[in-house]
This record gives C-alpha cells, structure tokens and sequence, in this order.
C-alpha cells in the first residue's frame, strides 16, 4: 500500500512541479538574457531530485 500511496504522491508532485517549474520559466524566466535562462532551468531540473528521492525511500521502506 505504501508504493502506492507514494506513486501517486510523486505523479502529483511532479505535475505541480513541472506546471510551476514552466509558468516560471516562459513567464519571468523568457525576458532574461540566456546565462540566466541556463542557469534557471539548470536547478528547476535538477531541483526535483532531492524530495523525490526522499518519497522513494519512504516508499522503499520495509513494512
């Protein structure tokens, strides 16, 4: 029960991420010069790893 509780929650999380991730970056982020551009969607990319890698081990956790 507890891969599925957390499949779902990291299908949930990532959807609001990447809509949050995206309306951030074709909004403020597309005016910027293309350092700024590089830098932005480095870490917005990179930035999700660290809560789902904590959702997986939750997940991966003996019952």
């Amino acid at each position: 029960m507890r891969k599925f509780v957390g499949t779902i929650m990291l299908l949930v999380f990532l959807v609001v991420y990447i809509a949050i991730a995206a309306a951030i970056g074709s909004g403020r982020i597309a005016e910027t010069n293309s350092v700024f551009q590089f830098l932005y969607f480095l870490v917005a990319g990179l930035l999700w790893v660290a809560p789902a890698a904590l959702l997986i081990r939750w997940m991966a956790r003996p019952d």
